[in-house]
């Protein structure tokens, strides 16, 4: 196990990699329940979305350990199968299969980019300033997702402020909507507010980061697990945690392998990819879906690799110096861009949405994860959790929000490598960060620092210092958002 993940070379142990592995997959466990909830509102059998998100967290996050050893773990993006049932599905009128061909599409072409070094280039051709904007953007986002998930803040919003229910615009005559309410959007008049901490989930919540901190404070070993673990069982005696649900198999395995065949090689079945293309006035619309399906899943994967890999140095110097001068797949970086690459093809193909590199994999590299081992721990994890899904679903997302505040906080440090007395760098890195967590996407706060980039540089007569990846991948976020206005 040494020689392999060569653990004394990146300072770490086998226990620390078990711990970090452990704080991973409970920092993202939420997905195997989250994932076929939204999934299957598009149609898709429940059961065989749940099997299939760990089957594609699992596989891909061991080729993410075993191939490129770095502490990644990989799952069904949030955000993306959102767009996948609310977009494709709801608004745009296509069947979940035809959507799992345009993912298997996406994965695809992921994996051309890859092994063309078009993913390498484009980071490469990121300004360092941007690159520390990121790192530090990505503490906001995870702090906040840890935030939200804490439930320490409420959103009020009137009427007035909802723009569409469901996909679809909002009716204020409507009183019914076929299939309940599965998602509300609100323009600007939505109002954040702190909650007034009556409610025992956010309480929970607030005790345990209060816990979390002090531990880390106190460079207590294993101080994230040891939280997570502490407030969990804080929250049986607070009414949080019912452990009475463990013996309740809402997810049984049985069911859900029966199931998996519906799924599973759907995206390539005469509903699927050989219906997507019979219809030739369509052909736009496809063609513009997987490319806003790809751009998204790329970039996230990018702002990841690069906010967390140079913040912990788990992409070094020197192979940061291999990623540019090498070829084939002889740095980390190339490996981990391609074990990423394949993730979302491994999903399409039992019947999930984008597969792509989790954030919250910052929640075991703050435990000490830096090698393959923390990876594969998180698969092993997620493959008990086919047989334990229920004790899995004990843990309370407000045991896990206080290790992503944390996180987030550690991640916060990049901000001081970021020169902000200098409008010319400061600009970009404050709405490549700020965008990034406010409007909860890693790709999108790329964009916005990419953008004002661009605009600093041409007023200030430096349009030469532009690398032309820079130009031509704002271009296409530019085009990407044309395309979801028209979608």
């Amino acid at each position: 196990m040494e020689n392999f993940f060569k653990l004394k070379e990146h300072g770490t142990t086998v226990s620390t990699e078990v711990v970090a592995g452990i704080t991973t997959f409970f920092a993202m466990s939420y997905i195997i329940f989250v994932n076929p909830a939204i999934l299957s509102l598009s149609g898709m059998p429940s059961q065989a979305v749940f099997l299939a998100t760990i089957i594609s967290a699992a596989v891909s996050t061991l080729v993410m350990g075993l191939f490129a050893n770095v502490p990644y773990a990989l799952a069904p993006g949030m955000g993306l199968n959102a767009f996948f049932t609310f977009t494709v599905v709801f608004s745009l009128g296509f069947t979940w299969q035809q959507a799992l061909a345009m993912v298997f599409i996406c994965g695809m072409v992921n994996v051309l980019i890859t092994v063309t070094k078009i993913r390498k280039m484009i980071i490469k051709s990121i300004p360092e300033s941007l690159q520390h904007a990121i790192s530090g953007g990505i503490g906001i986002f995870i702090a906040y997702i840890g935030i939200k998930n804490a439930g320490f803040l409420e959103f009020t919003s009137d009427a007035g402020s909802i723009t569409a229910i469901n996909g679809a615009p909002y009716d204020a005559t409507a009183e019914i909507f076929t299939g309940g309410v599965g998602s509300v959007i609100t323009g600007g008049g939505i109002v954040p507010a702190l909650v007034n901490f009556t409610q025992m989930p956010a309480l929970l919540a607030l005790i345990g980061l209060v816990i979390t901190a002090v531990l880390m404070v106190k460079n207590v070993r294993g101080a994230i697990l040891v939280g997570i673990v502490a407030t969990t069982l804080l929250g049986i005696p607070m009414g949080v945690v019912d452990i009475s649900t463990a013996s309740l198999q809402a997810n049984s395995l049985a069911t859900a392998i029966s199931e998996l065949g519906v799924t599973f090689g759907a995206a390539f079945g005469s509903e699927g990819l050989l219906s997507l293309f019979s219809d030739a006035s369509q052909l736009p619309l496809v063609l513009m879906t997987i490319f806003a399906f790809s751009l998204s899943d790329t970039f996230d994967t990018i702002g990841t690799f690069i906010g967390t890999g140079r913040r912990t140095g788990i992409f070094s110097a020197e192979d940061e110096k291999a990623l540019e001068e090498s070829s084939g797949f002889s740095s980390k970086m190339d490996k981990a861009l391609f074990a990423d690459s394949v993730g979302t093809v491994i999903g399409s193909i039992f019947g999930t949405s984008n597969t792509t590199t989790y954030v919250e994999s910052a929640a075991g590299i703050g435990a000490g994860g830096r090698t393959g081992l923390t990876a594969v721990v998180v698969a092993g994890m997620f493959i008990i959790s086919a047989f334990f899904a229920p004790l899995i679903g004990v843990v309370p997302a407000a045991a896990t929000a206080p290790a992503l505040i944390i996180v987030g906080i550690l991640m916060m440090g990049s901000f001081s490598e970021i020169n902000w007395h200098d409008l010319e760098d400061a600009v970009p890195a404050f709405f490549a960060s700020i965008f990034m967590g406010l409007s909860y996407s890693i790709s999108y706060g790329i964009a916005a620092g990419f953008f004002f980039y661009c605009i600093v540089k041409v007023v200030r007569g430096k349009a030469y210092e532009i690398h032309p990846i820079v130009w031509f991948s704002s271009a296409l976020f530019l085009a990407n958002f044309i395309i979801l206005a028209l979608l």
